[in-house]
């Protein structure tokens, strides 16, 4: 009767991805219903790491991540965990063929934010690679179906979507990882002074990972194509509202897209796709 323990499990992760972050569930939900399960599997995973260090402040951050890493592993040898986003996630790993080195990288990116608060350019790349570009290489798992020519294919540009992604998280909640986290992601940039010319830059930066990203967009299987697309659609948006803040104003608000015009951007993806517009 695991089956009822499994769809408790995904349960869970479907709940823990709708409600940390509607914009995620938006695509998902848009993706073949096949990839629903695996992709919210994958999310409740990261989401609950990102926890530990980000939220469990006066807990012991340091263990909790190490016993994290641990159970993860237990769990995937094992085939089950009695945590149930763990359960999930053991799943998906299993029967994708996720490798564990992705796992790795992800885990230790997560290990840099318990001490590391300021990045060298290539601490921030060995960050974002961590972070955010594996991340979207475990989803490529997924999209690809063992299609391993494909996958190999689209890598560089799963790779270039995770990365724009983090990138504009980052300058999305810039106030808040500065002032309450005390984290500094940008290398060579003095976030108390961020100017028009370094917020310019990171944009530079962005909009050439959008670039490569979309053309890898266009050659996913039309199972996931649609759901990644409306990822993509829903983060330029974003950015492109980040883009027309001054810079001085970035360290004063978080820049949201509300529910209303992601509705308006999904109409508008739907259209684009099913005539072949992108």
């Amino acid at each position: 009767m695991k089956h009822l323990f499994d769809s408790v499990s995904f349960a869970t992760s479907k709940l823990t991805t709708r409600t940390y972050s509607t914009s995620f569930s938006l695509g998902i939900y848009c993706l073949n219903k096949l990839m629903h399960t695996p992709i919210y599997n994958i999310y409740g995973f990261v989401r609950f790491a990102d926890e530990i260090v980000d939220s469990f402040h006066g807990y012991d951050k340091v263990t909790l991540l190490k016993e994290f890493r641990e159970d993860t592993y237990k769990s995937i040898e094992r085939g089950v965990s009695l945590n149930p986003v763990l359960n999930s996630f053991q799943d998906v790993v299993n029967r994708y063929k996720i490798d564990r080195e992705l796992i790795d990288c992800f885990l230790d990116s997560m290990e840099m934010d318990l001490d590391q608060s300021e990045h060298s350019e290539d601490s921030y790349k060995t960050y974002i690679l961590g972070s955010a570009e594996v991340v979207g290489l475990m989803c490529l798992k997924v999209f690809t179906d063992g299609d391993k020519a494909l996958y190999e294919k689209l890598k560089p540009a799963a790779m270039k979507l995770g990365s724009a992604f983090q990138k504009i998280n980052f300058l999305r909640d810039i106030k808040d990882d500065y002032k309450t986290l005390g984290r500094t992601y940008f290398p060579n940039v003095d976030i108390a002074l961020l100017t028009q010319r370094d917020k310019e830059s990171i944009e530079a930066d962005i909009e050439n990972d959008f670039r490569e990203a979309l053309e890898g967009i266009r050659q996913l299987p039309r199972t996931s194509r649609f759901g990644v697309y409306v990822a993509y659609v829903y983060y330029y948006a974003l950015f492109t509202k980040i883009k027309g803040i001054p810079s001085y104003r970035i360290m004063m608000e978080r820049v949201r897209i509300p529910n209303y015009q992601k509705i308006g951007l999904l109409a508008r993806s739907y259209v684009k796709h099913n005539f072949h517009q992108l």
